[in-house]
């Protein structure tokens, strides 16, 4: 029996020897088909005759941002901007990187947290091959990177309690970033807390499945992975924004 089944796709399941058909409602199929394609077709003429493959998945991704941007407003303040602009473009710059394909086969965006008090933003991308989101501090001034190092040499406990906590274990393993080998200038390289002040950067990744992505609900998931990291953004916008003493740096 034919079925015909509009913007979804048809996983077909066997199990105990029985064979079941799914008809799942997957926002993501266009982008995954065009990315696939484009990861091996990355060249300009194979872009320019799938333009029109390239606008359907643009739109797919925009209207994806839009729903996030608005599940993520109800537990976080987002600085106003739109799906679209929360997209980064897939226009490859090719001058520095070593990489002189023309197009990102992914797709990437950023939201920024709103207001002085919230530090920090949020990083998402879809990919055929992974996707992910992070979150934190990718390249913190020198300013901020000597702030945070002054707070983490006083006291990490806090720090500590939450990048050891379970559901941050479960849900993130560790902090990632950047370190310095020994110790950074100023501080003692036999400081109780030398494995924090190593660091020049401090992120958080959480990986999804291909059957998260494809989901429905994927922007609901994506946002629980969010939420999950506002215990450490909140208490990293805290050292940034209060001097040693636990006084705001933003009053008067």
């Amino acid at each position: 029996m034919a079925s015909v089944c509009y913007r979804w796709y048809i996983v077909l399941q066997v199990e105990a020897n029985e064979s079941r058909l799914f008809c799942i409602f997957s926002r993501m199929k266009k982008t995954f088909d065009f990315l696939k394609s484009l990861d091996q077709n990355n060249n300009r003429e194979w872009f320019q005759v799938h333009k029109a493959d390239y606008t359907a998945s643009h739109e797919e991704m925009i209207a994806f941002a839009e729903r996030l941007i608005a599940e993520m407003s109800q537990h976080d303040l987002i600085q106003n901007m739109s799906g679209k602009k929360s997209l980064f473009r897939i226009y490859r710059d090719v001058r520095f990187g070593k990489d002189k394909t023309p197009y990102k086969t992914n797709w990437g965006g950023f939201m920024k947290r709103a207001s002085a008090e919230r530090r920090g933003g949020y990083y998402y991308q879809v990919d055929p091959k992974g996707s992910f989101v992070m979150g934190g501090f990718f390249g913190p001034n020198s300013q901020d990177l000597l702030h945070i190092r002054k707070h983490l040499e006083q006291d990490a406990d806090v720090l500590r309690d939450i990048i050891s906590s379970k559901s941050f274990k479960t849900f993130f393993g560790e902090m990632l970033g950047e370190q310095v080998k020994t110790a950074p200038k100023g501080f003692d390289k036999e400081h109780p807390n030398i494995d924090l002040l190593k660091y020049k950067q401090f992120m958080v990744r959480h990986d999804f499945t291909q059957k998260e992505v494809l989901a429905k609900d994927f922007h609901i998931t994506m946002t629980r992975a969010f939420r999950e990291m506002r215990p450490f953004l909140d208490h990293m916008s805290e050292i940034l924004t209060t001097d040693l003493n636990g006084q705001s740096l933003l009053e008067g």
